[in-house]
């Protein structure tokens, strides 16, 4: 990176279940004006915004933005399946690193329905055909699933094929997300939650429960990236910045015979070992990670994706607790995806924020003791995967 980009302001809306009085209007103009009163910054200080959502009707950034000012600045909207926000963090990164703007909003919200993800277009071809041939092929008797359980759902079969894993070890990360959850009034689902809970769910698709799948979820999150120089000139705080950064796409092995590899673990390797090279740290040096637990399996997979445990080693990493609090890594004290929410563009901010906080001190009950480096991973299939380390200075 050329110079430092600080995160000087985050802001963050409760996500909750999608109803008919939920506006993503009035959802990312909460966020927006929390994370503007964050970083302490007037909207006429913005000099490009980032605005990121799946479900909406074209330029409805500037429908958002626009509340809170009309300067004329660059506008950008961006829509990257469940990347998205953090799709829009990096372009805001960018102009930040490259020296074309000083101060930046990336802005993420979403307006879901109930029940399983699917097209809106079924006019034409779906972006995600690829995947979901290579997902018949391997697993045919999911082929009436819907779309997203299809590709996870036979990544976890293939997981535990592999290695041998038991039900029990994916129900048990989504125990975990529920008494992370608990302190979080963020989150939609607050419930402690026991291993028999979670496998006595509706069964969805195996090894898949009710409960070891995220909601769909409306919610919105933004933050505000500048340069040092703009921090010091406004006198705004520089405790946190995004220490290294990479996104990456689908590789030849995403549309091979491994489900695994379709679901993006290959796209979260290769982000995460960039990201570890550039900033010159280990994975054993993180205090806390927010990752893209859409699914139990998910989180499993990402584990070793993110180079936690090694291959295979996650059931071990499950079992001795390195994935909480008193463990190797506190992994997504927020109540992750599973707990907290997944409104599709606002997920990749939502990690941002709490990341954020975490650094300046500012988690409360969920607090990970002395965290300096924490890891974000935002993955959307289609696909692209986002990885950011942020540092307290």
């Amino acid at each position: 990176m050329s110079r430092n980009v600080l995160v000087a302001g985050v802001g963050m809306t409760p996500f909750v279940k999608p109803a008919p009085e939920v506006s993503y209007l009035s959802l990312g103009v909460t966020a927006l004006k929390d994370a503007l009163a964050d970083a302490g910054v007037a909207y006429e200080d913005i000099q490009q915004a980032y605005a990121g959502y799946v479900y909406g009707d074209s330029t409805s950034g500037q429908a958002v933005i626009y509340n809170a000012g009309l300067t004329g600045i660059p506008i950008v909207n961006v829509n990257n399946n469940c990347s998205t926000g953090s799709s829009a963090l990096y372009l805001a990164r960018q102009a930040i690193e490259s020296g074309v703007a000083e101060c930046v909003l990336a802005i993420g919200f979403e307006q879901m329905v109930r029940g399983a993800l699917g097209n809106i277009f079924d006019d034409r071809a779906s972006p995600l055909q690829r995947f979901l041939d290579v997902a018949d092929a391997q697993f045919p008797e999911s082929v009436s699933a819907p779309m997203a359980l299809r590709l996870f759902g036979g990544a976890g079969k293939e997981y535990q094929n592999l290695y041998d894993v038991a039900d029990e070890t994916f129900a048990k990360v989504r125990v975990k997300a529920s008494h992370h959850a608990e302190h979080n009034p963020r989150a939609i689902f607050r419930q402690k939650l026991s291993v028999d809970d979670v496998l006595q769910s509706d069964p969805i698709l195996s090894p898949l429960t009710r409960l070891q799948c995220c909601p769909p979820s409306c919610g919105a999150a933004a933050a505000v990236l500048c340069s040092e120089d703009f921090a010091r000139r406004h006198g705004l705080r520089q405790d946190v910045k995004i220490a290294a950064q990479s996104m990456t796409t689908d590789y030849d092995s995403s549309f091979g015979k491994s489900m695994i590899s379709t679901v993006g673990a290959d796209m979260t390797r290769a982000a995460a070992k960039a990201v570890y090279e550039a900033a010159g740290v280990d994975p054993a040096d993180l205090d806390v990670v927010e990752l893209h637990d859409c699914f139990t399996v998910n989180e499993v997979i990402t584990y070793e994706g993110l180079m936690l445990c090694p291959d295979g080693g996650a059931e071990r990493f499950i079992e001795q607790g390195d994935n909480t609090y008193g463990g190797q890594v506190v992994t997504n004290p927020s109540g992750g995806l599973l707990s907290k929410g997944h409104p599709l563009g606002a997920t990749g901010l939502g990690q941002c924020a709490e990341l954020v906080w975490q650094l300046r001190g500012d988690g409360g009950v969920r607090q990970v003791e002395g965290a300096r480096l924490a890891l974000q991973h935002n993955l959307g299939l289609g696909g692209a995967c986002v990885v950011t380390l942020y540092e307290k200075v």
